[in-house]
């Protein structure tokens, strides 16, 4: 008796997204401009820059930076940054003694708005599976050297939870207004696996 392969294991996945495609669009289901949109909110209004923007004001605003802690998804909503992946905010506060950092061990949930798409090594199963268990190693494979008094903290982002961590601001930047401040501000830093430094 033949065994019979499912479609997942004789395609890739783009070649089902575009299967997908041509027969939405051969029955015009799918309405003008509804891509292009799509492309444009993924590569141009979900950004790290979002997230720049939002901790360089709570390292400026004390107010701003109250209303974050205590309620992420409000005080993103005050600078447009909400969408898909945007619900649900709570922004993660690193001090002298923890470093909290950012996985999704079931998949690859990101903030999207404020983090932008995840990145592939965010995505990866080794990445997802060592923080979880060994995240000073993994940050210090990364760059992130930490001190041994330091407390890493690792937060599981899911459909309920999206995060985001808010750096301490830097020393060496207390002369520096929002604009400048934004700069220092990566995406690995808001992930959590940075430290946002003072060139």
């Amino acid at each position: 008796m033949k065994t019979q392969t499912s479609p997942s294991q004789t395609t890739t996945p783009s070649e089902r997204a575009w299967a997908l495609f041509k027969v939405l669009n051969d029955k015009n289901l799918i309405p003008d401009g509804y891509l292009e949109g799509l492309n444009d909110l993924f590569v141009n209004k979900f950004s790290p820059a979002n997230g720049a923007q939002v901790v360089a004001k709570a390292w400026t605003d004390p107010a701003y930076r109250e209303l974050l802690l205590r309620d992420g998804t409000a005080a993103c909503e005050q600078f447009g940054f909400t969408g898909p992946q945007g619900e649900y905010i709570a922004a993660l506060e690193d001090t002298p003694n923890v470093k909290n950092v950012i996985v999704c061990s079931l998949c690859s949930c990101t903030n999207w708005p404020v983090l932008g798409l995840p990145p592939e090594w965010y995505k990866g199963f080794e990445f997802r599976a060592r923080m979880v268990r060994e995240g000073r190693t993994v940050l210090r494979e990364l760059g992130t050297e930490l001190p041994d008094s330091t407390t890493v903290k690792v937060w599981d982002t899911s459909a309920e939870t999206r995060y985001l961590v808010l750096p301490m601001r830097p020393e060496g930047s207390e002369h520096m207004n929002e604009e400048e401040l934004r700069k220092l501000i990566t995406k690995d830093v808001l992930i959590g696996v940075a430290l946002p430094r003072v060139s």
